[in-house]
């Protein structure tokens, strides 16, 4: 692999010699994947627009991470900055770079909005995007080509998982009860985490080269953490609490009718990001972030109440107060 990178880095090195007036541009494609960009548009997506569009790029948005991190584990690859002082490093990340996370995101999710409006001017639109998110990663410094054609070829896999698979499941679900999908998203949710752990486990005694984490350490001050789960916490958190709600919501109300006034979907939206800063943020500053079983559980409680609050009582509080109306069997349908 040592061959490939340093070819590869010689793509990095090219791109980043052709200016720094390129480095705002790519900083800006690579927001476009990262997991605050989606907390902002997945909502507006959900409660505004189309509640099965918002739902469906929601889910994707879960299993994309939540198949990232377990490859990124497995395969236990550096970023092109680790590994050449040559490379700058123009943001930090501390995790593995097989796949880049933010192509195989832009694939799937972007992907996904693809499948949901059907419409030649979106795909070729998704289809650039992706393309210069992916690009952003490799002219930042922080992902090596191959990385962003993994990530690419998985959130390809995940979008084509989608087109054949989503009615069938979506079906089962609405056969089970509220209970049963409860325990699915469950036992997914915990199954999401032990798998990470059993990877790691697997691992037992790697120790990161002392050059990687040096490199990491002079270009951006921040040491590499590969290992470290609260990521994949999060996002079997966001899971449970996505479905959960979701499969309550829908028993309940049908989907949430995401129609309405213009100025009922522009206060319902900052109503509810209200809420998801409130969440996110405010208990992500109260709760302990240190590395053991209280702060782990903490940050799952968080995330699910997060993925609570998009899928159902967001939704509930906006039909309470005045916001939305109930779905009816027609609009649910």
């Amino acid at each position: 692999m040592e061959t490939i990178w340093q070819i590869e880095i010689q793509i990095t090195l090219f791109l980043q010699s052709l200016g720094d007036w390129l480095t705002p541009i790519m900083k800006g494609f690579s927001f476009l994947g990262n997991e605050e960009f989606y907390l902002i548009i997945m909502p507006f997506l959900y409660w505004c627009v189309n509640s099965t569009w918002g739902a469906r790029v929601a889910i994707m948005m879960l299993l994309s991470n939540g198949l990232s991190a377990p490859l990124k584990l497995v395969f236990h690859s550096p970023r092109p900055y680790w590994v050449d002082p040559q490379v700058q490093g123009m943001i930090s990340e501390t995790s593995f770079g097989l796949p880049s996370g933010h192509a195989q995101n832009a694939a799937s999710i972007w992907g996904a909005l693809a499948v949901s409006l059907k419409k030649r001017w979106v795909t070729i639109g998704v289809i650039v995007v992706v393309f210069l998110i992916g690009l952003s990663r490799i002219f930042l410094g922080v992902h090596f080509t191959s990385d962003v054609l993994g990530g690419w070829l998985v959130g390809g896999l995940l979008v084509l998982g989608l087109i054949k698979l989503e009615k069938p499941i979506v079906e089962w679900f609405k056969r089970r009860s509220f209970e049963q999908s409860l325990i699915v998203a469950l036992v997914s949710s915990l199954l999401i985490i032990l798998v990470c752990l059993l990877i790691e486990l697997a691992w037992n005694g790697w120790e990161m080269p002392a050059a990687w984490i040096q490199n990491a350490v002079a270009d951006t001050g921040i040491e590499p953490d590969p290992l470290n789960l609260n990521g994949i916490i999060g996002v079997a958190g966001t899971w449970l609490g996505m479905l959960g709600g979701i499969s309550w919501f829908y028993r309940r109300y049908g989907m949430f009718y995401a129609a309405g006034p213009g100025w009922k979907r522009i206060v319902r939206y900052f109503v509810g990001i209200a809420g998801v800063l409130l969440l996110w943020y405010g208990l992500g500053k109260i709760f302990p972030r240190d590395y053991d079983i209280l702060s782990f559980s903490l940050r799952y409680l968080r995330y699910m109440l997060v993925g609570l609050w998009v899928a159902a009582a967001g939704p509930w509080t906006f039909i309470r107060i005045g916001l939305a109306g109930k779905p009816s069997a027609r609009r649910s349908k």
